[in-house]
């Protein structure tokens, strides 16, 4: 009886070795996008402001909520995570803070109150030829809001896959449409433009590309079966660009967004109808 009661704990005891060698050789996690450290401790005990804290609030500048990554706050800003990472001087962008204060605007461009950029005009902008030069000289030249946003609302954009539109614009549940197809349908890009994000980190959107058009306008192309295109890549109108796929979806579709100055608009007001 004892020597099957022996029996019994060298066995249960030999399971706890396994389990606890095991869980040593798992491979370790990875760290997670933002850190939620709400400012450092010195040696002092005292409380050190987190960077960028003195632009808090600023036109130009977003505070780094729970579960943010840079990818997720370029895209939410129009601006391209490697631009964010320069301007802010990360030298980790895979690691910011809770509560860091970070520039999203360019520096040296003016940005109002209401978020929107408003680039300085260039000397080589202001050269007008055949007597034009007093109406450059005219408040009407000067860029400000109005004028970015009339300008804006002349781009247009080419259907990205053929399929049938599945999941209307919903601001509050869907940030742009969804197209039906087969897995492998070619998605296009909708514009000229240079991809500033390829990859799988931003979750809900599977296999993503995001491309920017100019100062004003992203789209964004989700669940894909396959990349075709690597960042910093320039893209023509049309150019094949991914697979569609079903990558962190329930089913195979082509999630489509417009972003203009980061906010989701309705893509179905750029498409030509068909």
């Amino acid at each position: 009886m004892k020597t099957r009661f022996a029996r019994i704990s060298e066995w249960t005891l030999s399971l706890l070795v396994l389990a606890a060698v095991a869980a040593c050789s798992s491979s370790p996690r990875q760290p997670a996008p933002v850190e939620d450290r709400m400012g450092a401790r010195s040696t002092s005990g005292e409380v050190k402001p987190l960077p960028g804290a003195e632009n808090a609030g600023k036109p130009g500048y977003y505070t780094v909520q729970k579960g943010d990554t840079l990818t997720r706050i370029g895209l939410d800003n129009g601006q391209a995570w490697r631009d964010l990472a320069r301007w802010n001087n990360l030298s980790n962008p895979d690691v910011i803070e809770v509560g860091q204060v970070l520039r999203v605007a360019p520096p040296g461009a003016a940005v109002e109150t209401s978020g929107v950029v408003v680039r300085p005009v260039t000397s080589s902008a202001a050269s007008p030829a055949n007597g034009a030069a007093s109406a450059a000289k005219s408040p009407a030249s000067s860029p400000n809001a109005s004028t970015t946003a009339a300008a804006a609302e002349d781009f247009s954009f080419a259907w990205p896959a053929n399929g049938q539109v599945v999941a209307g614009f919903d601001e509050a549940k869907n940030k742009g449409i969804d197209i039906a197809g087969k897995a492998g349908d070619p998605v296009l890009a909708a514009a000229d433009g240079q991809v500033v994000y390829a990859g799988a980190g931003l979750r809900g959107y599977g296999n993503l590309i995001i491309v920017k058009h100019n100062n004003t306008y992203l789209t964004a192309y989700a669940h894909n079966q396959k990349l075709l295109v690597k960042e910093d890549q320039k893209v023509r109108r049309g150019d094949k660009i991914a697979e569609m796929g079903s990558s962190d979806a329930d089913r195979v579709k082509l999630h489509f967004e417009v972003r203009r100055q980061g906010k989701p608009v309705d893509p179905s007001k750029y498409l030509a109808a068909r």
